[in-house]
């Protein structure tokens, strides 16, 4: 009897396997056919180039210019920490028009920056779900929503057929989250999905902030 029931269980398990196999080959086929794995490629390749042109500047405004430290001092000491938190959650909620990075050089330089670094982040995620609002909003305004799907279509195309792993692209590379954001609200995308997948922004926060804090005290 004990043995039979090993069979059994030895049986399911395989089937188990199986079946988990069978959908992540179909999903592979699935992502390579809609050229997941082209965008994915395309996509690294722009956030290191932009990294490198990033190191380039800050290197080259500190060679040729005035050092870095001093001008981030100088620029930061005049603007209070509630304006530059206030400024930076609105340009996450409305198209990220700034880049968090300037705001992470900030953080550097602040007496807590790992702390700040997790506001921003904080901040961040929130406009994201500002602008997943929006979005549902403007889904209900017929010729807004057609106008809109008209100059992000390239987004919501993308949200369509990739769902969670194009928020996750959206919350750690160079693809805007906010437009991220605002398109999964326009398809009216699961929201507490979209909360899940959108915490990646926290990494991609701590990441970039070891790569700039490093840079800074170079």
């Amino acid at each position: 009897m004990q043995k039979y029931n090993s069979i059994c269980i030895t049986y399911e398990i395989k089937k188990l396997v199986d079946k988990l196999i069978k959908s992540i080959l179909r999903l592979n086929r699935y992502y390579y056919l809609t050229n997941f794995y082209s965008f994915l490629l395309a996509v690294a390749i722009r956030g290191f180039f932009a990294l490198l042109f990033l190191i380039a500047i800050i290197f080259c405004i500190d060679f040729f210019l005035v050092d870095i430290n001093t001008l981030i001092n100088i620029f930061f000491e005049k603007y209070s920490a509630k304006l530059l938190l206030s400024v930076f959650f609105i340009s996450e909620s409305f198209l990220g028009l700034l880049p968090p990075e300037l705001f992470l050089a900030w953080a550097s330089k602040s007496s807590h920056p790992y702390l700040n670094v997790f506001i921003l982040a904080t901040l961040s995620y929130l406009g994201g779900i500002v602008s997943y609002i929006i979005g549902g909003y403007l889904y209900l305004i017929p010729f807004i929503k057609s106008f809109i799907e008209l100059k992000i279509s390239k987004h919501i195309i993308n949200m369509r057929k990739w769902g969670g792993f194009f928020i996750v692209l959206g919350a750690l590379t160079p693809v805007p989250h906010s437009l991220v954001s605002l398109s999964s609200g326009l398809i009216k995308y699961n929201f507490k999905k979209y909360l899940l997948w959108s915490l990646f922004r926290y990494l991609r926060f701590l990441l970039y902030a070891l790569v700039i804090f490093k840079i800074l005290k170079f």
